[in-house]
């Protein structure tokens, strides 16, 4: 009996470690999210690549489930610029993801073109194209193994390193329709189907990723172009389908310059459940916002409500940074050219 009991927190370690990189690797079949996806609009959709006046630089930064060891963490840089004289938005993006205490890493880095036609008076259509190259690699010596817990977390381990590194390209692309008072985009990522594998002669294909997202603009007291009133309502949609994986946000934003409020639901409440007889709710998250005609800086906070609960995930955390600038030429012709999607 004495012997079990000494045991027990040994077992409870390993199937711990064991179902952990079971969901990283499970994890890595999707892509990462944002919850400020509108903060990070190149990486929702390369055909928001020079949707801001003229220039625009972005840093996103996600921590999701803090509580669990080794949580997912995600970063993404991004620079777009919209030239007026060819009608063409070009971006540039770099992300960079880890799980499982950092062991297992992808990085990307991806340049995207939008061209932009006029439809009619004040409506724009932009069809766009991305390329990317990736990594995904596995650090072996941040990884924890049964005999090392069994050693009482001995640093050697008899397991082999079966983990090769692994380059793809990627393509993407989408489409956005826009006038002052609504939006409608879709993206579809990962055309081509690279193979991610991390062990060799293994076959791995990245799964197609489709998004569709769009919303309206109310605005007090008339929603035309150069009447913007500083308080403004916003509602908004992103669904996401990967393979099996889907997901539909709902959100709502108050602009009240210079702040910013919003709220979102995650989930697909009565369209589907996750196999274990619930329904599909993931999280609720809210969000507050300031900013200024060149400069915005977001906190968002997603609150658990599916099976794993707030009290063992800690939820996440996400911090958006937004800089844009033009000059005087650019900045009177982008009048013309109002999109009106979340900031954040």
């Amino acid at each position: 009996m004495k012997f079990w009991l000494n045991i027990a927190p040994l077992y409870k370690r390993l199937l711990f470690v064991s179902a952990f990189v079971v969901m990283a690797f499970s994890a890595a079949a999707q892509d990462s999210q944002f919850t400020q996806f509108y903060a990070a609009p190149t990486y929702l959709n390369p055909a928001f690549a020079g949707t801001s006046i003229q220039s625009r630089l972005s840093a996103n930064y996600r921590n999701q489930w803090p509580a669990i060891p080794g949580a997912w963490v995600s970063y993404n840089f991004a620079f777009d610029h919209y030239e007026p004289t060819i009608n063409s938005g070009f971006g540039l993006i770099a992300t960079h993801e880890r799980a499982g205490a950092g062991a297992l890493r992808s990085n990307t880095v991806a340049v995207q073109y939008a061209y932009e036609l006029r439809v009619a008076r004040e409506t724009y259509f932009r069809p766009a194209l991305q390329f990317g190259y990736s990594n995904r690699n596995i650090n072996f010596s941040d990884l924890t193994f049964g005999d090392q817990l069994i050693r009482n977390n001995d640093p050697l381990t008899l397991e082999e390193n079966v983990f090769e590194p692994i380059n793809f390209f990627d393509i993407a692309a989408g489409g956005l329709l826009y006038n002052p008072n609504y939006w409608l985009g879709v993206s579809v990522h990962h055309l081509n189907e690279p193979n991610e594998s991390l062990y060799p002669e293994t076959l791995s294909l990245v799964p197609r990723k489709l998004s569709m997202h769009g919303g309206i603009r109310v605005t007090a007291g008339g929603n035309r172009m150069y009447r913007r009133s500083g308080k403004e309502l916003l509602l908004a949609f992103n669904y996401r389908q990967q393979e099996n994986f889907s997901q539909l946000d709902l959100g709502a934003y108050i602009e009240l310059e210079p702040i910013v409020v919003g709220v979102w639901y995650r989930g697909l409440p009565g369209l589907k459940s996750n196999g274990y007889g619930y329904m599909n709710h993931d999280a609720i998250a809210l969000m507050v916002g300031y900013g200024t005609p060149n400069f915005r800086i977001g906190y968002s906070y997603d609150i658990t409500i599916s099976q794993l609960s707030l009290g063992a995930s800690a939820g996440a955390h996400e911090i958006s940074i937004v800089y844009e600038w033009a000059n005087k030429r650019n900045a009177k012709l982008g009048k013309r050219r109002i999109v009106p999607c979340a900031k954040f």
